[in-house]
């Protein structure tokens, strides 16, 4: 009787799977040291990330694990002082990764190029990201600005970046908003 194919492709699949459970039960758990590391590691990539909350979070459970990292003390300090920047990186990445399929103006002003911008990241990214702009011109010199454009295919933040050279502006990203001011 000859053997099933799907036999003599399961059988290597399943001495290998052995083999590393077995492996893995041998592994002896990482020290207070190790684990505080691992922790300090993750708070770093969250911080990258623009996550402080995941980042703190990661911080202090690498101090439980060695309440002497030094790493992870400092760390956690600097995102203390830090906390809105490393949140406004986030929002900002956030916010760069909606694509905008199409986006097309004529002679528009910031302020309804903006609020067209918001409407489709809003679609575009089923309202996960809702992009408040909020303009500070004092001398009402951005109000003059006319915008015309027509993207394809362009992330948000480059839409953004485009409305921006024409309007002669330019953006910060706050705790609450996208902050539009004059250059």
């Amino acid at each position: 009787m000859k053997t099933p194919t799907f036999l003599l492709r399961a059988i290597p699949i399943a001495i290998a799977a052995a083999l590393a459970s077995q492996a893995f039960a041998e592994t002896p758990a990482a020290s207070p040291a190790q684990q505080a590391e691992a922790f300090y590691r993750q708070g770093m990539a969250a911080e990258s990330a623009g996550d402080p909350a995941a980042a703190k979070k990661a911080y202090q459970a690498a101090l439980q694990a060695n309440p002497r990292h030094a790493n992870a003390t400092y760390a956690l300090g600097q995102l203390k002082i830090n906390y809105t920047k490393v949140a406004s990186k986030g929002r900002e990445a956030k916010f760069a990764t909606v694509m905008v399929p199409e986006f097309k103006l004529d002679q528009a002003t910031l302020k309804e190029s903006l609020d067209a911008l918001q409407l489709i990241v809003e679609k575009q990214s089923n309202e996960e990201v809702t992009p408040n702009f909020m303009i500070q011109d004092p001398n009402n010199t951005l109000a003059e600005a006319k915008i015309t454009l027509v993207l394809k295919n362009t992330p948000a933040k480059g839409v953004l970046r485009y409305i921006l050279e024409q309007s002669r502006a330019k953006a910060r990203y706050d705790e609450y908003a996208i902050v539009i001011l004059p250059n």
